[in-house]
């Protein structure tokens, strides 16, 4: 079957994804800057989901420009990324209105994780069924950078309960490595 409607569909989710966590936001109650003190973790956290939304949808958006069609695998593995994608205001929101607290971030980690195994799934689903002579698969490559921030991810679930800092600092620090403009698509899908 095609891939537009999964691509639409995708589309629509990670708008809808975006559109609660900005509800999320509270307008600061006075007229000056120190109004702003009680809300900075609940903007931070925002911020950070942002990008990290905006990346897994900048990602997909790349990835199904290589691929000709879907099947039912592929459909589900979509699926369980965007459940764990959909999780994001709710584990946005728990870290920041708590003020970055162990076991909220650590939560916020754990559906980071997922959502990274989630994007793994689908890319196992949609190499499976293009195989390993196809543009997608040339353009994914071992997908190592993917592989890391799991770990990172992970690591940082751990450390979170040492100094809840550090966790916040790696998944920062995996937000700005995704920051990086990741050309393994487009640079295939240019020749």
């Amino acid at each position: 079957m095609g891939k537009g409607r999964v691509e639409a569909f995708t589309d629509g989710v990670v708008a809808i994804i975006i559109t609660i966590m900005v509800l999320e936001l509270k307008v600061p109650h006075g007229e000056d800057f120190s109004a702003l003190a009680p809300v900075w973790p609940i903007f931070l956290s925002y911020v950070l989901s942002f990008i990290n939304v905006g990346i897994y949808w900048n990602n997909l958006h790349n990835m199904f420009h290589t691929v000709q069609r879907v099947d039912g695998r592929v459909l589900w593995a979509n699926l369980n990324l965007l459940f764990w994608l959909s999780l994001m205001p709710a584990t946005t929101a728990f870290m920041g209105e708590n003020h970055f607290a162990p076991v909220p971030v650590a939560v916020y980690g754990v559906d980071l994780a997922l959502c990274a195994i989630g994007f793994n799934i689908l890319t196992l689903a949609l190499h499976r069924l293009h195989g390993n002579e196809t543009l997608f698969a040339r353009a994914l490559g071992n997908d190592l950078k993917g592989k890391i921030s799991l770990v990172l991810y992970l690591s940082a679930i751990a450390l979170t309960f040492v100094n809840h800092w550090i966790g916040v600092a790696i998944y920062v620090l995996v937000a700005m490595v995704w920051l990086v403009p990741d050309r393994r698509f487009e640079r295939l899908i240019e020749k």
